[in-house]
């Protein structure tokens, strides 16, 4: 551990003269006479043309931007240390959580010199591993990535996804796991949904797209989903539609079917499925081919989630009067639209909703709960009595949950901001946990530690935040700070592992978390209080945790940056145009950036619920107030900003960063650089290769360094 906190040091020293202090010759960005009239508001728009992506104004424009901002990140002093000190970190070997199917169990193995993980399967817990699938074969350049396993009932065959260079659109080809080859069958133009398998595993039930017109893979909006059965053996022309109702071509479907294969239950959403957290469901009875759905739940009154089935009940958890969510049960053979049957009442910790975070197996629920931004698993039988909590390491994060009804044990993986992925099994049987996999890192976990504190909102409210830093800080104001926040679509931020935090720590940065409302760390409640009208919360938020970093002196304004993607990306662009003062720099990650024209290409539509609509004239002078594109102001001294996003992002349009970049380089009024970075063979979630994110991180870390002025600190 020497030599690399000694080449920590060397990078500290070398970046600390800090490098912005001439004005940056930008690419000429010449603004457009576009003004709209909404609702007697005149609002000009004179980056409108930088929407359209093949032009060859806007691709000579992005072409200037980014040999601009590769020069400048490449020539960082200290970058070539901090990506080789990444690669050391990102070769460490890991496996993901287990899971079943027959009598095989799959994992996926990753690091060392994988660019992707690789999936892995033995037949039951102790049978030798083999290769069953290796993502890196597929291209030779990787820019082809798995993006999702589903195995058959039978264990005998693999549905996997692929998708081109981090795409949302996603491609399904079925592996005949013994013989190792692939069978002729692909399912086409899938987004976000898993396909499954139906129960005798001769075919698989899928939601899927009409196919994007050619060149058009990032603008065109997500309307037509359908829910489609494909029989394996037979072209996908004789593929069979089996939901798409009419007069809605905004809905989206997410399948699932119970352990016993007699119901389809699927969830439906207007727009992405759970981005409005407000879902139908319906049942498709698969023993009566061609039968009308059974309407479970309707008029998109709550958010619903399929967990589980039993002795002919399908099992949801719902925020149906119960806004910290709750477990129900309903018969779709017997039970009358919504006659629920409460299986475990709603409790004092919230349960996200998402797959996963509740799982059915063996007669039980096993619980995934929120308490002050930090899991709780507790464990239940399935007339709702509570059986145990699950003893964990500490205050972290739970993931992987995943069994289906038949499975007499269940895999997890736990980590917290400095504690690796380390995987463990519970056995129902024994009632006990045991520890099946840790990984063997390159680092000194126990030279940081976690830390969570409270500080108070514009109004009052008690809020959380997460800090991970050395042991032994000192408050005395001359730390480094990433403060990172999302707040937004119910997702709460919790305390998981990255790799690619360790150096930031290690030169004697603090990586801090806000759990600001509009994500879900309380519950709906918590979520709502941060949406439509009451967006401008989220920031003020947002604002308040930097402040209370600032007067607490874990750092100064000059020291202090932030961090966030997607609405994460909006969170930082309204943060850093309404508060330039507060921050020392800022990174927008494929943000939300322009919220005037957000809903007119891919998912956006789907973001209303959370945002508003611009074609709303009661909720467009919200969305104009902090829309990051419109609030730009000219001869505003603007912290060093790098504002990033993805050449294959099919979610959010690039777009919203172009505008955005050439907003605020045309601004500045000083010397502090304002860069686009656009990330190549990438998607929403950046590269999915290891060399990607190892390239990606040094750019990020480099340029923050930089920025912030770090310094070496005596230990």
């Amino acid at each position: 551990m020497r030599i690399r906190s000694l080449l920590m040091l060397a990078v500290a020293v070398a970046l600390a003269g800090g490098a912005h202090a001439a004005p940056i010759p930008y690419p000429p960005a010449a603004p457009g006479p576009v003004v709209e009239d909404y609702y007697g508001t005149r609002v000009a728009d004179p980056y409108r043309w930088l929407e359209e992506l093949d032009s060859p104004a806007t691709r000579a424009w992005v072409e200037a931007e980014r040999r601009l901002s590769e020069d400048y990140l490449a020539s960082r002093p200290g970058r070539r240390a901090i990506r080789d000190r990444l690669a050391q970190l990102y070769g460490f070997e890991y496996i993901g959580t287990p899971f079943r199917a027959g009598g095989r169990l799959f994992y996926t193995r990753g690091g060392g010199r994988l660019g992707q993980p690789q999936l892995l399967m033995r037949a039951g817990r102790e049978g030798e591993p083999l290769v069953a699938l290796d993502p890196n074969a597929l291209s030779a350049d990787n820019h082809l990535a798995v993006v999702g396993f589903v195995p058959s009932p039978d264990g005998h065959l693999l549905a996997y996804g692929v998708s081109v260079s981090g795409s949302d659109w996603a491609d399904w080809h079925v592996r005949d796991l013994d013989s190792g080859r692939d069978l002729p069958d692909v399912l086409r133009h899938t987004k976000y949904y898993r396909p499954v398998f139906a129960h005798d595993g001769r075919g698989l039930y899928y939601s899927a797209f009409p196919a994007p017109p050619a060149g058009q893979e990032l603008t065109t909006p997500d309307r037509d989903n359908a829910i489609w059965y494909h029989a394996l053996g037979t072209p996908a022309e004789a593929d069979v539609r089996l939901l798409a109702l009419p007069g809605h071509p905004d809905w989206q479907y997410l399948p699932s079917i119970t352990d016993d294969g007699r119901w389809l239950v699927v969830t439906a959403g207007e727009g992405e499925v759970g981005d409005k957290n407000l879902e139908n469901v319906y049942a498709l009875d698969l023993d009566h081919p061609g039968s009308a759905p059974v309407t479970l739940a309707g008029g998109f009154a709550a958010a619903f989630l399929y967990v589980g089935s039993g002795e002919g009940r399908v099992f949801l958890l719902t925020s149906l009067d119960a806004p910290r969510g709750r477990i129900v049960a309903i018969d779709p053979a017997r039970d009358a639209v919504g006659a629920w049957h409460e299986v475990i009442g709603e409790g004092a910790d919230a349960i996200a909703f998402k797959e996963g975070n509740v799982v059915h197996a063996r007669g039980h629920f096993v619980v995934e709960t929120m308490h002050d931004a930090a899991n709780r698993v507790t464990i239940y039988r399935e007339d709702g009595a509570k059986v145990r909590d699950l003893a964990l390491p500490g205050a972290g994060t739970v993931s992987g949950l995943e069994a289906n009804g038949l499975d007499d044990d269940i895999y997890y993986t736990f980590s917290s901001l400095i504690a690796p992925p380390t995987v463990y099994r519970y056995a129902f049987a024994d009632a006990a946990a045991t520890l099946y996999s840790a990984p063997a890192v390159a680092y000194d976990a126990e030279a940081f530690e976690q830390r969570q504190v409270f500080y108070t909102g514009r109004d009052g409210t008690r809020i959380p935040m997460l800090l991970a830093c050395r042991k032994g800080l000192r408050l005395d104001g001359r730390n480094p700070v990433l403060l990172y926040g999302y707040g937004g679509f119910a997702n709460a931020v919790l305390p998981s592992f990255s790799e690619s935090r360790i150096p930031w720590l290690e030169m004697g940065g603090v990586y801090a978390i806000a759990n600001i409302r509009g994500g879900g760390e309380y519950g709906e409640a918590w979520h709502r209080a941060g949406t439509l009208e009451h967006k401008q919360t989220v920031f003020d938020d947002f604002a308040a945790a930097a402040q209370w970093l600032v007067k607490s002196r874990y750092t100064t304004r000059e020291r202090l940056a932030i961090y966030g993607r997607s609405n994460g990306g909006l969170l930082v662009g309204a943060s850093v145009t309404q508060h330039p003062e507060l921050f020392g720099a800022a990174v927008a990650g494929v943000g939300v950036l322009d919220m005037l024209r957000f809903d007119r290409y891919g998912q956006g539509a789907g973001w209303t619920g959370d945002y508003g609509s611009p074609q709303d004239p009661a909720q467009f002078p919200a969305l104009y107030a902090y829309s990051p594109v419109h609030r730009v102001r000219k001869g505003t001294r603007y912290p060093p900003t790098l504002i990033i996003t993805g050449d294959h992002d099919t979610r959010v349009h690039p777009m919203h960063s172009f505008k955005f970049a050439a907003a605020m380089q045309a601004a500045q009024a000083g010397p502090a650089p304002v860069l686009l970075v656009l990330e190549g063979s990438s998607g929403h979630a950046g590269g999915k290769t290891q060399s990607q994110a190892i390239e990606q991180n040094a750019d990020l870390y480099a340029f923050l360094v930089d920025a912030l002025k770090v310094r070496p600190r005596s230990r």
